[in-house]
């Protein structure tokens, strides 16, 4: 009985765990096209690189902080916190999507070589 509750637990623990923010390297880019970029001159597209990659450090560090917070309060309570308060990882795979388009943007408009 007593291997019996042992297993209970660790299937327990094991589900709530899967629910945990997912950190931000393991998180996909999400679709974005470079069409809309390829009306800009290289001047432009670099700014909105910056932007991009900007937002994207901003959002990633804000989800590895939810990935963090879910990894401690797991261990005191067995609820991921950001269950409660959600997480950053659409907006993460949306600026990793940005900046692949844009980066596409550069390479098709020679800015890029």
């Amino acid at each position: 009985m007593f291997t019996l509750k042992k297993i209970a637990l660790v299937l327990a623990i094991s589900s709530v765990t899967a629910g945990c923010a997912t950190r931000p390297e393991s998180i996909s880019a999400s679709f974005v096209s470079h069409e809309k970029y390829m009306g800009k001159d290289c001047t432009n597209l670099a700014l909105d690189m910056s932007n991009a990659r900007s937002e994207l450090a901003k959002f990633s560090a804000m989800q590895d902080t939810k990935a963090n917070v879910d990894a401690a309060t797991v261990f005191f309570v067995l609820v991921p916190a950001s269950k409660l308060s959600g997480d950053h990882a659409g907006d993460v795979a949306k600026f990793k999507g940005e900046v692949e388009a844009i980066e596409t943007a550069l390479i098709k408009t020679n800015c890029r070589r």
